[in-house]
């Protein structure tokens, strides 16, 4: 930076907040660091004391922290996504859609392991609604090297940010109750509705519907009923645990599905099953608990789903960390560490 007369200041950029006090009427700052003078501002300057201003000196290698804020935004900025204007070499991103949002983070981690420059994101694998704030970015300094903007670019740019907001694409869904108790009338089928309650949330309609008893045969019968009829996701109730009568994961094995994972580190949750036929067509057996647990496993895996997101075993493993529910008087998933596990 150098000093220069104030007179001469216009189009310069201040290089540090420039204070105003007017005795028992104001104190604040009227000038910020990183203001472009403009020829309005010199009596302003003047009258506040202002005879002379330090200002950024620009150098060949060195960018002014907006500047440089542009180049950290685009490596994040994707489709279904705004970005605020620079301010003081902050920017932030925000959604324009309903999706699950996705977060590189080895490539955040490579960001901002740079020096003098942040990215600030919501957690990865979150469902987002449109107007939410995904991230806030900062290049730190007033200036800032262009050859560590440079490496920004390497690692992330505009054909390959870092983050990204899937919109939710499956709409159409099948569920089959399965259950002789229920089939035969003995109880009231309560499970059902809580799972169209959580589907509607994300704009997905049960479509079709069919109770079967613990038959295997007539399990798989319906499973392939509800595939041939083109649903984007079939769901699974009862009969998911280890019980002789609890038929249901061998009959999605037999409907031809791939299992991916039958059991998750995740309570409540333990004896969830995930699996997919050969076109992508994702299947969830779910486990009593989805029934009256605020949140389960089923919650952390459905937006994936439904953003065509595929989910491996290893991606559920990993959920062991964090996986576990402290069932809180009051829930507030899902702003809580539950089902935070990358």
């Amino acid at each position: 930076m150098r000093l220069i007369r104030t007179q001469d200041a216009v189009g310069h950029v201040i290089c540090h907040d420039i204070t105003r006090i007017v005795k028992d009427k104001e104190k604040g700052v009227a000038f910020k660091k990183g203001h472009v003078v403009k020829e309005e501002d010199i009596p302003v300057l003047l009258s506040i004391g202002k005879e002379n201003l330090y200002v950024w000196e620009k150098r060949s290698g060195l960018l002014h922290e907006d500047e440089a804020a542009r180049i950290l935004a685009a490596a994040c900025k994707n489709e279904h996504m705004r970005l605020t204007e620079p301010r003081e070499g902050k920017i932030e991103v925000f959604s324009e859609a309903e999706g699950l949002f996705v977060v590189d983070l080895e490539r955040l981690l490579a960001i901002n392991s740079i020096d003098n420059m942040m990215i600030a994101t919501r957690n990865t694998l979150q469902p987002v609604k449109c107007g939410d704030k995904l991230a806030g970015t900062r290049i730190i300094p007033l200036v800032i090297e262009e050859e560590k903007m440079k490496a920004v670019t390497a690692i992330a740019d505009e054909r390959n940010p870092i983050l990204a907001v899937k919109p939710f694409a499956r709409k159409r869904a099948g569920v089959v109750t399965t259950g002789s108790e229920v089939y035969k009338g003995r109880i009231k089928d309560t499970f059902t509705p809580v799972i169209a309650e959580k589907l509607k949330a994300f704009g997905v309609e049960i479509e079709l519907h069919r109770m079967v008893p613990d038959e295997k045969e007539q399990i798989e019968e319906a499973i392939r009923e509800l595939k041939e009829a083109g649903l984007d996701l079939i769901v699974c109730t009862g009969g998911m645990s280890v019980d002789p009568d609890d038929l249901t994961p061998a009959a999605i094995k037999g409907s031809g599905a791939k299992i991916i994972t039958y059991g998750a580190p995740v309570l409540p949750g333990a004896m969830f099953l995930l699996g997919y036929f050969g076109d992508g067509t994702p299947i969830m057996g779910l486990p009593g608990c989805v029934m009256y647990a605020k949140a389960t496993i089923f919650d952390m895996i459905l937006p994936r789903v439904l953003a065509n997101v595929p989910v491996t075993k290893t991606d559920i493993v990993k959920l062991g960390n964090g996986g576990l529910c402290l069932s809180c008087p009051v829930c507030h998933y899902p702003n809580c560490g539950y089902g935070k596990g990358v």
